[in-house]
């Protein structure tokens, strides 16, 4: 199988294999395919949660590319199907990490005579849009750089709700937004519902604020039906009963929209651990939302990798010992840690926000209070992390960003192994390390929630990477392997993720956000155990003191969970808008500058495999083959063909 697929931009498409899948039974082949079709369907929802424009954009650069007759090697039809290429890889305008919106890089009149020759029966002219409307549409969204910049703005001080294209709201502000939240919520529920998870908050002609829930007979019904369907043929082939509890919880929260609902089948899929196929699909994750409220659709199809599992399951099965001995406050510490369960998986099928680019770890359920009374469910995404790997072999990036040849050895010998375990610890362990004080709001940081927790899922991980302990659990070779990540998670997080980023502006996204506080904060307070050094014009990472860094990562994470566990809005804020946001504009320059010369895409993708279902003479299943043959640009012309309403 051909890893590498087509790049283009800052993009590099990759492969990943299904490796054992012809090992599982028919039964559970057949349950991946149910499943991956109800994960395909999710495609166009999260398309338009990102941006309300962002399906007719995307539909009429199909049909525009679809029906130009003019030369296809010149600049400007190159730079149309460079941007087509681009919003399917961010179900979207804006760039799926920095949030800014993509330059067209075509000119107004070219766009003008390619709209112009494009049939109207191409043309996603539904609900009453006009042709001349359309245009006036599109021609905003290519060449006015003032509308929709960000699909999530973040800046301290603008209201993040009338700043952000994502379609999560209409006409309301951010005030009338945690106004509208705060009157839901009840102080003596313990065991609140995610209010506004599956739900777009609209104003009426009126003023009265109300919401569009996600469900059957609501918005996104259509889709959720085609959803449905494929859920229901997978309930039949269900590996258990209580993977079948799940499966049904699924349908019945779709078909209601019941986030009480969606809580039993949250709690019901953490305790189903016996089956070999598992799933992810629905309304899950926040980042998308500024205010981290409404959860973007995701889904992803996956089975364990028994060998690789019995790492994780270490971990898991020591969770007390490294709650107990965590560096935070007593008061925040979980007396007795609760149904952590961990897996190494193969990724059979990416969906929505998971799809073409994806995690490598997901820890689940995300509300506090299941977290506490039932554990998580972790898993680290093996054969992506593999793909990942086998594409940055000899690309040069760490003899241009490492400084001397006995840390490159360090980072040679041991990076892999300990990028794998960190992921481990930061999904396994970190997310559901800790606890808030009962009188703290899930909600309480607001804008800096998915910042804090993911810096502290981060520095959970990085703690422990450098504890003997995980010498002992055969986990590490050695106590210097932690070294290894220790240098490359700083370089990245002070260095080489501002390749991410475009000159000018500031750091956006929750994870590299994240990073970028970490380093940042401990280059601060380390006390000269890393230091930023030139040589030969080139800016390096120099580390001279592990266990003080060590000493430093432990403060840190002290903090951070009290911040998490009290609600520190105030110190959350501070710790994010110092550390986290700002981006040395002459580092970042240096940077870009040694990076260009690699000529390594910075964001990295996947084509899905095509499970293609054998049929016998009756139409029974018969097997389930795969198909890796597929590329990119064919597979999106595909998906959109066959998975849209």
């Amino acid at each position: 199988m051909k890893i590498l697929d087509e790049k283009f931009a800052d993009i590099q498409i990759l492969r990943y294999q299904l490796k054992g899948f012809d090992e599982l039974s028919l039964k559970q082949r057949k349950l991946i395919f149910f499943l991956s079709e109800a994960t395909l369907w999710g495609r166009d929802i999260t398309f338009d949660q990102n941006c309300k424009y962002n399906l007719i954009v995307r539909k009429s650069l199909e049909a525009m590319t679809a029906s130009y007759k003019g030369d296809r090697d010149n600049d400007d039809y190159q730079a149309m199907e460079t941007m087509l290429k681009r919003v399917w890889f961010a179900s979207g305008i804006h760039h799926h990490y920095g949030c800014e919106k993509f330059k067209a890089g075509f000119t107004d009149r070219f766009f003008l005579q390619v709209f112009d020759s494009t049939p109207d029966e191409l043309l996603p002219l539904s609900d009453g849009m006009t042709r001349l409307q359309l245009r006036d549409i599109l021609y905003k969204v290519f060449f006015d750089d003032s509308f929709l910049p960000k699909s999530v703005n973040k800046a301290d001080g603008e209201d993040l709700i009338l700043t952000s294209a994502c379609n999560f709201y209409e006409g309301v502000t951010q005030q009338e937004v945690e106004t509208f939240y705060d009157a839901l919520k009840d102080p003596e529920d313990n065991c609140p519902p995610s209010w506004g998870l599956n739900s777009r908050l609209v104003k009426d002609a009126d003023s009265h604020l109300h919401e569009e829930v996600w469900k059957v007979g609501g918005r996104y019904g259509d889709i959720i039906e085609k959803i449905i369907y494929w859920l229901r043929k997978a309930e039949t082939v269900a590996e258990n009963n209580s993977q079948r509890r799940v499966i049904q919880l699924l349908i019945e929260y779709y078909e209601t929209g019941d986030l009480r609902t969606f809580d039993e089948y949250s709690i019901e899929w953490l305790h189903e651990h016996d089956a070999m196929v598992d799933f992810i699909n629905g309304f899950i994750e926040v980042y998308g939302d500024p205010l981290g409220i409404k959860a973007t659709w995701e889904g992803l199809v996956e089975y364990r990798d028994v060998e690789a599992t019995r790492r994780t399951r270490t971990i898991s099965d020591n969770a007390q010992w490294f709650e107990d001995h965590s560096p935070v406050d007593p008061r925040f510490k979980k007396k007795t840690v609760r149904g952590v369960t961990a897996n190494v998986i193969c990724a059979a099928m990416l969906g929505g926000e998971e799809y073409p680019a994806s995690a490598i770890g997901i820890n689940l359920p995300n509300a506090d209070w299941i977290r506490a009374r039932h554990g998580s469910k972790s898993v680290t995404i093996g054969n992506l992390t593999e793909a990942y790997n086998l594409a940055a072999k000899g690309n040069g990036f760490m003899d241009e960003f490492v400084g001397d040849a006995q840390t490159r050895e360090l980072i040679d010998k041991y990076d892999n192994i300990c990028d794998d375990l960190h992921t481990d610890l930061h999904e396994c362990l970190g997310h559901g390390s800790g606890q808030s004080l009962p009188e703290t709001s899930p909600d309480a940081l607001k804008a800096y929630s998915n910042t804090i927790e993911e810096a502290r899922a981060d520095l959970f991980g990085l703690y422990y990477m450098a504890d003997p302990k995980l010498v002992e659990l055969g986990l590490l070779p050695d106590g210097e392997a932690y070294k290894a990540q220790y240098y490359t998670y700083m370089m990245n997080g002070l260095m080489t993720q501002l390749i991410r980023i475009t000159p000018g502006n500031n750091i956006e996204e929750a994870h590299m956000r994240n990073r970028s506080l970490i380093a940042h904060w401990c280059l601060d307070h380390a006390g000269g155990a890393m230091m930023m050094e030139k040589c030969d014009g080139k800016t390096f990472l120099r580390i001279t003191d592990y266990d003080k860094l060590r000493q430093s990562v432990a403060e840190l994470l002290a903090e951070v969970q009290r911040i998490k566990s009290e609600g520190d809005y105030e110190a959350a804020r501070q710790l994010v808008e110092r550390y986290a946001v700002k981006v040395d504009a002459v580092l970042h320059k240096e940077i870009l500058e040694r990076y260009e010369k690699l000529n390594i895409a910075p964001y990295k993708g996947f084509v899905n495999p095509v499970l293609r279902p054998v049929y016998d003479a009756d139409g029974e299943i018969t097997d389930i083959t795969v198909d890796y043959s597929e590329g990119y640009t064919q597979q999106m012309q595909r998906y959109s063909r066959e998975y849209s309403i």
